[in-house]
């Protein structure tokens, strides 16, 4: 049986101003009481064209920060765009046509049309749905499960041998009430490195100093998460972000992060270099595929 999706939920509450429990965020997680209101500093803006000055802004807003956006990235906007619209007009299908490509809980896999992810302790829910492609390597590209996507454009902007790179569109419908509900819960990101092109409806926080703050976007600028296995490799040094996706009560939210990440059974642990007497390992080594498995389910790494 199909799981009910927050799109369809949405459509039925366009004239409440009430959202069902299970979507109540527990009290310190509920964005209207623990978003900061006050004066925040700016996420670090890198740009890509410095070349005097780019490694060590990436080093140093990795290790501060966990995230920054880079604006000359070379990635033209009619690539962006497009992506941006096959992803609005998947949303836009018909509720019986998305059913089509609905991710398979039997397969093992979180590729497909699905809603939620991640067990909550609480049995809460997030106000959003979501479509995993798997872009690169080809080997792993399954153009079946969402025609509409041109993933050559893809390939060409977001090149590399290695790495998985692991597309999702993230859709949050409007939300009668966003100060109560969450898009996406707080989390930092299981990749090496997710590279996520913004809503022109803002909603992105990030967890700095102890604080939830909004993320300002700059116009045509990508954002770079560092993700967990950057962390871990670093053994620490480098920040794996805590953030989280507000709603909004009139507009839909759309994001389209790209999730690159070891391949599923490459061991990942805390590289060399970075261990010693004094700052042993922190981190386990083990396959990527085994530290998703946990994470995803709520166990112990």
């Amino acid at each position: 049986m199909a799981q009910v999706k927050v799109q369809a939920i949405a459509s039925m509450l366009q004239s409440k101003d009430t959202i069902p429990p299970e979507f109540v965020r527990m009290e310190d997680e509920q964005p209207g009481a623990t978003t900061y209101r006050g004066p925040a500093p700016a996420v670090p803006v890198i740009d890509l064209a410095d070349t005097d000055r780019v490694v060590d802004a990436i080093a140093d807003a990795s290790r501060e920060w966990g995230i920054f956006q880079l604006v000359n990235h070379g990635i033209p906007a009619a690539v962006i765009g497009e992506l941006q619209r096959v992803g609005r007009e998947f949303f836009e299908l018909p509720q019986e046509e998305k059913e089509a490509y609905a991710a398979d809980p039997r397969s093992g896999s979180i590729e497909g049309y699905g809603t939620q992810i991640q067990k909550d302790p609480n049995g809460k829910k997030a106000w959003g749905d979501y479509l995993f492609h798997n872009v690169w390597p080809p080997s792993r590209i399954n153009h079946g499960m969402w025609p509409r996507l041109e993933g050559s454009a893809l390939k060409k902007a977001l090149g590399g041998e290695e790495m998985d790179m692991l597309l999702k569109i993230n859709y949050y419908p409007p939300c009668p009430r966003p100060d109560l509900a969450l898009g996406v819960v707080a989390h930092s990101d299981l990749s090496a490195v997710t590279i996520l092109v913004p809503s022109d409806v803002p909603g992105l926080q990030i967890s700095k100093d102890d604080r939830w703050i909004d993320i300002d976007y700059v116009p045509g600028a990508l954002i770079i998460h560092i993700g967990d296995q950057i962390e871990i490799l670093s053994n620490g040094k480098y920040k794996s972000v805590l953030h989280r996706a507000t709603v909004n009560k009139e507009k839909v939210r759309i994001s389209w992060p790209v999730f690159c990440s070891p391949p599923p059974e490459m061991m990942v642990g805390p590289l060399p270099q970075f261990v010693s007497d004094q700052n042993p390992a922190k981190y386990k080594t083990k396959k990527y595929k085994d530290y998703q498995y946990c994470k995803l389910n709520k166990l112990p790494q």
